[in-house]
């Protein structure tokens, strides 16, 4: 499929796979949910503790195939081994249709910072949606330089966007060992089965991002390894940062103060501590979504190759160049992600970002509850397989019927390819 041989160079690393995996999970999330979960109050808490434990049961159901399918080459690759090339397919399209929405949700959230330093932007005529098209552009560059200049962009923005989350929780911990802490009073009337389901659907948005080392596992470097290592290594950590982050600012900044911020994370910096690192916050934000961008761009590039390759999308997608960078596929991907950006632009700032939010969650639950009904019927951790589905279907109804409904209608959109690739290849002998 190269323009210039088949040959791929470039491949990831255990610390890239790892930076991957990382960085595509913080980005927007950590820095916009504590808005977003504060009227939650503690079933946050128990959202959280939820949504990190399905998603290491899923991450380890991600692990296993790997190691244990290598010959699927990816996760795409073990749902057609265990249903076939029109299951694959329709979830290996919904899914990729998920990472399109994905790279806009978190480009608005960049700009929804950077409306920080320049209050104007969001008073323009379609200022937000400019904007984040601007984002996707340049890091689109980037991602066509190679997988390895992807790579080393993804560690050292994820270098970058740890240190403003570590000072939250060092402040936090600083607090509450000092006794000054004003935490939200725990009102075990208020905690509820409902309310920490919607707040795991919420914060599972925080935390996609675990599989791209398995999606993307062509370009890992000894991916029996080094995949399970990234994958499992990556969610746990995150999960751990992201648990005492976003609850110490929901939990410790009034209500109504986090709520009504557009930067929660500068807002708690500010309050407990000053202007000038709360301005810092803001910076650092910036650099985070860039290199969830990144990360996501860079699957965007590489998963429509691979199912190019397997005869499960033209294979016009799976032309790479002499670095075996899939130019094709991820310039038509940019180019889809600014089109959801312009249909959507005259939308508000929050009101694009939940809107990306809730239809990037429920398309990604189609293809995570596919995967691991794929690992039981390859026999592939079977217990956790099951914990797996139960708790994508359970997440599914969190989400709300009419995100549901849009992801499969969206899912359902891609048939006209599906038949239009099998032609193709049907054609493609007798010509």
């Amino acid at each position: 499929m190269s323009e210039s041989g088949s040959k791929r160079t470039g491949q990831l690393g255990l610390i890239a796979a790892t930076a991957l995996v990382m960085g595509n999970m913080i980005g927007s999330g950590v820095y916009l949910l504590p808005a977003s979960l504060a009227p939650y109050g503690w079933n946050a808490i128990g959202g959280w503790i939820v949504t990190i434990g399905g998603s290491l049961v899923l991450a380890w159901v991600v692990a296993c195939l790997t190691r244990q399918v290598p010959e699927a080459g990816d996760l795409v690759g073990c749902i057609t081994k265990a249903y076939g090339k029109l299951t694959a397919f329709l979830v290996g399209w919904i899914y990729l249709v998920t990472v399109w929405v994905g790279v806009v949700a978190v480009a608005v959230a960049a700009i929804s910072y950077l409306s920080n330093l320049f209050p104007g932007i969001e008073t323009v005529p379609f200022g937000p949606a400019i904007g984040a098209l601007v984002i996707v552009w340049a890091i689109t560059l980037i991602n066509l330089r190679g997988v390895r200049s992807a790579g080393d962009f993804q560690v050292l923005t994820l270098a970058i966007k740890l240190i403003p989350l570590v000072m939250v929780i060092v402040i936090a911990a600083a607090l509450l060992a000092g006794g000054n802490a004003e935490v939200a009073p725990l009102q075990s009337h208020e905690i509820s089965f409902s309310a920490i389901s919607g707040a795991a659907t919420l914060t599972l948005f925080a935390l996609l991002g675990f599989e791209v080392a398995g999606v993307a596992a062509e370009r890992v470097r000894n991916p029996e390894v080094n995949v399970p290592r990234a994958t499992m290594w990556g969610t746990a950590l995150t999960g751990l940062i992201y648990l005492f982050v976003c609850s110490a600012v929901a939990l410790m900044l009034p209500q109504d103060v986090a709520t009504t911020s557009a930067a929660p994370l500068a807002t708690f910096v500010e309050r407990y501590w000053s202007a000038g690192p709360a301005a810092l916050v803001t910076v650092f934000a910036i650099v985070s979504c860039f290199g969830a961008i990144n990360g996501w761009i860079l699957i965007q590039g590489e998963m429509p190759r691979a199912m190019a390759e397997k005869g499960e999308l033209p294979g016009w997608f799976g032309v790479t160049d002499a670095q075996g960078t899939p130019r094709r596929a991820l310039v038509t991907g940019s180019v889809i992600a600014s089109v959801f950006l312009l249909l959507n632009g005259s939308r508000s700032m929050h009101g694009l970002f939940d809107f990306f939010l809730l239809l990037t969650t429920s398309g990604a639950l189609w293809f995570y509850l596919v995967m691991a009904m794929a690992a039981w019927r390859l026999k592939v951790a079977r217990p956790f397989a099951v914990v797996g589905v139960a708790y994508s279907l359970w997440t599914l109804w969190g989400a709300g019927l009419e995100a549901d409904l849009w992801s499969f209608a969206l899912m359902l959109a891609g048939l006209p390819l599906y038949w239009w690739t099998r032609r193709d290849q049907a054609a493609r002998p007798a010509a």
